[in-house]
C-alpha cells in the first residue's frame, strides 16, 4: 500500500493536481458475469489499487463503496484498516449484499449522485470509479448528461472482452455542459502495472477539474 500511494503521488504531481482534494467512490459491477472475478482475487485486488489513489487524494483517505448487479448496496468505506480481505468480508460472506444477478446501473448511480448531493453535500470534487464488465444499459447516457452540472466525474473501467457499445460513446455525449465521464477498456487489469492504471485512471480528471471551475460547478 505504501508503494502504491507513492505511484500516486508521483502520477498526481506529473499531471499537476497534487494539491486537489477530492472525495473519491468506487462502484463495482457485481452481475453474473462478475463471479470469477471476485472468487479469483481480482475486485479485491481493484480495491486494494484504488484506495491507494483514495489515500492520497480523498479529503479522509477513505474510498467510499458500492456494489451492483440490478440491486445495489452501499458498503463500509475501505480504509487502510480494513482493506485485507475487504472483498471477502463484506461482499462474499455478507448475505445482506445482493450478487450475480442481471446488471441495471441506473439506481446505483442514482444512489451515488444522491449521497454527495443530498446527504452529504460539499464543495469538494467528487471522482467516482466505476468498474463494469460490459452490457450497461443505455439509461446510463441521461444519468450523465443531467449530472454535467453537478461536481461529479466519472471515472468508467470496462474490464474483460465486453463490446462496451454504451461507454465508448460517452466521449461524443452531446448536450453535456461539461465533459464529466471517460472510459477505458482494459482486458485484464491484473497484468496492468500500477504505474500504468494509475495515469490512464486519472487521465482526463485534471481537465474536467479545469473546465468545471470554468463553467462554475466547481469553486476555484
Amino acid at each position: 500500500m505504501d508503494l502504491r500511494k507513492k505511484l500516486v503521488a508521483v502520477t498526481l504531481e506529473k499531471k499537476k493536481i497534487s494539491r486537489v482534494k477530492a472525495r473519491v467512490a468506487l462502484v463495482l459491477d457485481i452481475s453474473g458475469s462478475m463471479v470469477s472475478l471476485y472468487r479469483n482475487g481480482t475486485v479485491q485486488e481493484v480495491v486494494e489499487r484504488i484506495l491507494a489513489v483514495a489515500c492520497q487524494f480523498d479529503d479522509d483517505a477513505k474510498l467510499d463503496v458500492w456494489v451492483y448487479d440490478h440491486e445495489y448496496s452501499r458498503l463500509p468505506a475501505a480504509d487502510e484498516s480494513n482493506f485485507k480481505n475487504y472483498v471477502l468480508q463484506h461482499v462474499l460472506n455478507n448475505k445482506n449484499i445482493h450478487k450475480f444477478g442481471r446488471n441495471n446501473e441506473p439506481p446505483v448511480m442514482q444512489d451515488v449522485i444522491r449521497k454527495y448531493t443530498e446527504e452529504e453535500p460539499s464543495d469538494l470534487p467528487v471522482y467516482i470509479l466505476f468498474i463494469n464488465d460490459g452490457g450497461m444499459v443505455k439509461a446510463v447516457r441521461k444519468i450523465i448528461t443531467d449530472s454535467a452540472v453537478l461536481p461529479i466525474f466519472w471515472q468508467f473501467v470496462g474490464i474483460g472482452r465486453g463490446e462496451f457499445q454504451v461507454l465508448k460513446q460517452l466521449d461524443t455525449m452531446e448536450g453535456r455542459v461539461v465533459d464529466n465521464a471517460n472510459f477505458i477498456p482494459v482486458d485484464d487489469i491484473a497484468s496492468v502495472s500500477d504505474e500504468s492504471l494509475y495515469d490512464k485512471l486519472l487521465n482526463e480528471f485534471p481537465s474536467w477539474l479545469k473546465e468545471a471551475a470554468e463553467k462554475g460547478i466547481l469553486r476555484r
